[in-house]
């Protein structure tokens, strides 16, 4: 994940969505410019400080959840804010039915990289 400025991500990364660093290292030139975090159980997201960062508007991961509405309401208290797209529905939460059944929020990090959870309920 291409972002640009490590500090402010590894906020963003660490304090609104909980993650936890399992390394840090070198981006390119600049030392200590990158941080793998933990998600499901092991090394999940790799970022990192790149002139490239929030380039592209598709959805660059996604976390398949239990509980959407828990999940939602705890990123939200952290500050986490919900995308809401003008061609689909969304409830108040930011969440929309997804197509072929479950629901699904969209958020970004301030990049503005989109990230998705979604859940089968």
């Amino acid at each position: 994940m291409a972002v640009s400025d490590i500090r402010t991500a590894a906020a963003f990364y660490e304090g609104r969505l909980g993650l936890q660093a399992l390394r840090s290292g070198p981006s390119a030139r600049i030392p200590d410019g990158s941080r793998v975090y933990a998600s499901g159980g092991g090394p999940a997201l790799n970022v990192y400080q790149s002139a490239t960062a929030g380039q592209t508007s598709a959805t660059l991961a996604t976390w398949y959840v239990d509980d959407l509405d828990r999940i939602v309401d705890e990123l939200t208290s952290s500050g986490v804010e919900f995308v809401r797209y003008d061609q689909f529905e969304h409830d108040a939460k930011g969440i929309t039915p997804r197509a072929g059944g479950g629901r699904i929020a969209w958020f970004q990090d301030p990049d503005g990289n989109t990230f998705a959870l979604e859940s089968d309920v």
